[in-house]
């Protein structure tokens, strides 16, 4: 490994630009003074959007040494790191040993990342910037004394006139970032910066933001509106609810998709809130966030196909589509799905979602019918809505069978392509 000892700042605009002064740096508080076993992380993020960069201060404070290592293993946009203590880089890996009474680690991300097809999913001018804080933050594993955990806030360096939303709360120019489930808490989720227009209100409990450049097409008012009709029924399905919901939309030359983060999401600014066929990307994509499910390799159906039929549901139920309108909806999903190969895959396909739909509308049926109407697939989603582990084939059919009190013949392994092998393989591991 070899250390890296130069960095080079590069954080300066050729325009003439004033720094924000609502954006000015934390003072680290002393984290002893709470808690002797707190530790306090600042990430201080400043924009070079002349470059399409951002430079990344993570300052540590600390009284003793808590914070004993960070590993990071970051991408090829990320690079120039510096530190204070010992920093090593090398194997794509970086590695850094801070002082014990704590230190300053820097590094550069060159922010725009092109998707498969066309499109960014990262990007940032001289206008503005969308990405995930993951894109400039690479996720780390730390060596920590025992029960030591981070106090950490971030704070954005912006030309004067821009502004910034994530979906964090954010005081006196700083977000507060907390995790219950990590000890080490990372910024994570959609971040969107420069000139905006942001819309706020509170929906079925929910402290929704919708942001975007002020030159996009992002319809914020119109979003908000349809979220008011969808937001109370999906608090009806759902035994636990976010307190936040970041939306954040930008025309070209982002992706045109919508894409889920923790407590946020993208949607293109062109995407048609219903589409002809009745469906809805960014409902699809709020269900994903709110259902906070995520999937073991090759069941990715799972997680996409319940967005999917919810999202529909979800119309249905809130008086935005009519039933006919739902019936045509899932047929047409059913001649798509006709299409699909395989079922059990690395990543769901719109056959295979569809197909998937279809597969979950039978569940229903097969549930409501076992049971005499008194449950249904609302009530597996509850369950899992409530797992902090990864979904499975195996998970889904333990919360169906217990309701079923049977072997659910929807579930068959026979009845579902392609994913014979895949348990099998599960076995074998």
């Amino acid at each position: 490994m070899n250390c890296i000892s130069s960095f080079k700042a590069k954080g300066i605009l050729c325009l003439s630009v004033a720094w924000c002064a609502a954006c000015a740096e934390p003072v680290a508080e002393s984290p002893a003074a709470s808690d002797p076993l707190h530790y306090r992380i600042d990430y201080i993020v400043t924009a070079d959007p002349v470059a399409n960069a951002v430079d990344v201060r993570l300052e540590l404070s600390q009284d003793r040494a808590l914070l004993r290592e960070v590993t990071m293993r970051p991408d090829s946009r990320v690079s120039e790191f510096e530190a204070d203590g010992d920093l090593q880089i090398g194997d794509g890996e970086v590695r850094w040993r801070p002082p014990a009474a704590g230190g300053t680690m820097r590094w550069r991300v060159s922010v725009p990342q092109q998707r498969n097809g066309g499109g960014y999913d990262a990007w940032l001018d001289i206008d503005w910037g969308l990405f995930r804080a993951e894109d400039i933050v690479p996720r780390a594993r730390t060596r920590t004394l025992k029960g030591a955990q981070s106090d950490t806030r971030m704070t954005f360096r912006l030309p004067r006139d821009w502004s910034v939303v994530s979906q964090y709360y954010a005081k006196d120019g700083q977000f507060r970032v907390a995790n219950p489930a990590r000890r080490f808490d990372q910024p994570s989720g959609w971040i969107v910066l420069g000139k905006l227009g942001v819309r706020r209100e509170t929906i079925a409990g929910i402290r929704v933001a919708v942001a975007g450049p002020v030159r996009s097409s992002v319809r914020r008012m119109d979003t908000l509106a349809f979220l008011n009709w969808t937001l109370p029924e999906l608090a009806r399905l759902l035994p636990e609810m976010p307190s936040r919901l970041t939306i954040v939309s930008a025309g070209e030359p982002m992706w045109r998709g919508g894409l889920s983060a923790p407590q946020s999401l993208f949607v293109h600014a062109d995407r048609p809130l219903i589409s002809e066929n009745a469906t809805s990307t960014l409902l699809h994509e709020v269900l994903h966030v709110l259902l906070g499910l995520s999937a073991k390799d090759g069941y990715d159906w799972i997680v996409e196909g319940l967005a999917e039929y919810y999202s529909l549901e979800i119309l249905n139920r809130s008086g935005t589509i009519s039933n006919s309108r739902l019936a045509a909806a899932k047929a047409q999903l059913a001649e798509w799905a006709t299409s699909a190969k395989t079922l059990c895959g690395r990543a769901s396909t719109g056959p295979t979602t569809a197909l998937a739909v279809g597969i979950f509308a039978a569940l229903d049926d097969e549930i409501r019918g076992s049971s005499g109407g008194k449950t249904n697939l609302d009530d597996v989603v509850s369950e899992l809505s409530r797992t902090d582990t990864s979904i499975d084939l195996a998970s889904l059919i333990a919360i169906v069978d217990s309701l079923l009190g049977d072997n659910s013949d929807v579930l068959h392994i026979d009845k579902l392509p392609g994913c014979r092998n895949i348990t099998a393989d599960d076995q074998e591991t």
